[in-house]
This record gives structure tokens, sequence and C-alpha cells, in this order.
């Protein structure tokens, strides 16, 4: 379930990105009406900012959706795997290594802790 929500979370912030770059600035209208000749978009003079301000609203909306069910599924014990959950089940704990005696270097005594 948590990865489903993950997935849909990346597309719909990549499409809320895509969204809100395509989307024209407020001062955008100004350079159009000094002979700009753009003035007419695809979606018609007004047409684009009421239709792109609405899918940014619906994609804002299942972005925050998506991070609220996210954050509910996290503060639940054992719903989402976290990676030290994950290390534990798959890989099993190595031996502790022996420690080697230190090499003996000719000419120099090696003392040995009490």
């Amino acid at each position: 379930m948590a990865t489903v929500l993950m997935v849909i979370q990346v597309l719909v912030a990549l499409a809320l990105i895509g969204v809100v770059l395509v989307q024209h600035g407020k001062g955008a209208d100004m350079g159009a009406s000094f002979g700009g000749g753009s003035s007419q978009t695809l979606f018609g003079a007004r047409g684009s900012a009421t239709f792109l301000s609405r899918v940014t609203a619906v994609l804002a909306t299942l972005f925050f959706a998506t991070s609220l069910g996210l954050a509910y599924l996290s503060a639940r014990p054992h719903s989402v795997p976290s990676m030290t959950r994950l290390v534990q089940h798959t890989a099993p704990a190595a031996p502790a290594p022996q420690s080697a005696p230190p090499p003996s270097v000719p000419g120099i005594p090696v003392h040995k802790a009490p």
C-alpha cells in the first residue's frame, strides 16, 4: 500500500511541476498588450488561466492527500518497512572478527596488558 502511494505521489509531483511551469506569470499579459502578438493561446485568452489553475488545484490536493496517507502509514508500527528492519531480516549477523595479536617488530619489545 505504501509503495503504491509513493509511486502516485511521485507521478503527481512531476505532473504538478509540469503544470506550474506551463502557466504564465501575472506579468505575462503585460508583454502581450504591448505588441507581443501571442496573447491568444491554445485555450483562449482567459481559458488557460482557469483550466491550468484548476488542474493545479486538483494536483495539489492529490499531492497533499498522498502525503497525509504516507504520514499515516509511517506512524503505524510495521506498516512501512524501514531500512534497519530490511537489513535485519535479509542479512544474517556476521560473527565478530577475532583480534589478531599485534605484529612483532624486531628490536621493539611487546608489552602485554595486565
